[in-house]
């Protein structure tokens, strides 16, 4: 590359990654912070929830990647406008393509880097992610017989133990069990154990106390009582594994006898289409920067500043090819559709580009804006003038 061409790549790449950064650690704390619960809840280690959170990255960064880099490009090269930077290069005889080569180049590499993490690395960590959760539930009987220790299993249900003695023998039982709306159910054991074998709590010597909506109160005593944990426990290792968590080989040709196959064909056809055209975000977004913002345009010409521009036009085309993916799961009509918008934006795109074409605001938008421009100035106070000078 030319010096000025290493030269807007090296801006447009620091201007991305001080975009991309902070949002990544915006969007990565909101999905880390909706799993917190569950390790909590589990007794899961704070290592665990590092783990967690870690694996949720993957999944994170091929959304907020392309976003990103509009930003950046968009942002440097309208600082470059304002500089009078684009106009020197013009003067100088400097083609457009000193300036479109580098933000190519810049988001080529993150297109191959996007369809790296979609089809492998992001697969690779969901899995992990769901292995994960399914173990957490399965830890949900160690988290009962942690002494001392008020535990939320599940909405609505929560147990306390006393103590722990020799021989999993547990002392000072406490059940709340409010999940059925028509009634509460509380539980109270002198002692107990876990059976590990049918997933349930053993409580021996206590009684039950059945609150009714209309608060009476009824009181059975029991000898022997075996509280089932089951729906509230999993074994481990057993993820529902969706065609998100499938890497691109396993999409390509999946197991006709996967139970998650059979019950919607259609999501893997979608997903793997999906995978098809999301890594070329980045390479599409740059292009829609480039048309708005790499021209040399004077500061008093009306225009919507070339980052509004640039990411309305990122949205709109994001939120249609979204609209796509998902109708896809339920109609194969829909397919085309994830590779119409974007070939037609990047076909758009490329053919401003090559013909030199500027995108100006219509002439009866541009007059209406000059109109309300002239009105605010005449609507400032009289004065305003005079004490100016």
């Amino acid at each position: 590359m030319k010096l000025i061409e290493r030269y807007i790549f090296r801006r447009a790449a620091t201007m991305f990654l001080a975009t991309l950064l902070p949002l990544m650690g915006i969007v990565w704390t909101t999905q880390a912070l909706t799993n917190v619960n569950l390790v909590t809840d589990s007794g899961q280690s704070i290592f665990a929830f590092l783990k967690l959170a870690t694996l949720i990255l993957p999944s994170v960064v091929p959304i907020i990647l392309p976003f990103a880099l509009v930003i950046g490009v968009a942002q440097t090269l309208s600082a470059m406008n304002t500089d009078s930077e684009l106009t020197v290069l013009n003067a100088a005889g400097s083609s457009r393509m000193s300036i479109i080569r580098p933000v190519i180049y810049l988001a080529a590499g993150l297109s191959v880097l996007s369809f790296a993490i979609d089809n492998f690395v992001e697969p690779y960590s969901r899995v992990a992610v769901r292995r994960m959760i399914a173990t957490a539930h399965a830890d949900l009987l160690s988290a009962v017989v942690q002494e001392n220790a008020f535990r939320k299993i599940t909405d609505g249900l929560y147990v306390q133990v006393g103590a722990r003695r020799s021989g999993g023998v547990l002392q000072g039982i406490f059940v709340a069990d409010s999940r059925n709306p028509n009634f509460e159910l509380v539980y109270y054991a002198r002692e107990g154990a876990v059976d590990e074998e049918s997933s349930a709590l053993v409580m021996k010597d206590g009684e039950v106390h059945r609150k009714l909506p209309d608060g009476g109160v009824s009181v059975i005593k029991f000898d022997s009582y075996a509280f089932d944990l089951t729906d509230m426990t999993k074994a481990v290792g057993e993820a529902n594994i969706r065609a998100k968590d499938r890497d691109l080989f396993y999409l390509l040709n999946p197991d006709p006898n996967d139970p998650a196959y059979k019950r919607a064909p259609l999501a893997f056809t979608a997903e793997l289409h999906k995978r098809f055209t999301e890594w070329t975000y980045p390479l599409l977004f740059a292009l829609m920067a480039l048309v708005v913002s790499s021209d040399a345009r004077s500061h008093r010409e009306a225009r919507v500043h070339p980052m509004i521009s640039a990411l309305g036009a990122a949205l709109v085309i994001r939120w249609m090819t979204f609209y796509a993916a998902n109708s896809a799961e339920d109609s194969i009509w829909f397919v085309p559709l994830m590779y119409f918008v974007p070939l037609a934006a990047g076909a758009f795109a490329i053919h401003q580009l090559a013909s030199n074409r500027r995108l100006d605001i219509p002439t009866t938008w541009r007059e209406k804006l000059s109109e309300l421009t002239t009105r605010f100035r005449f609507m400032r106070p009289a004065g305003a003038d005079g004490e100016q000078a």
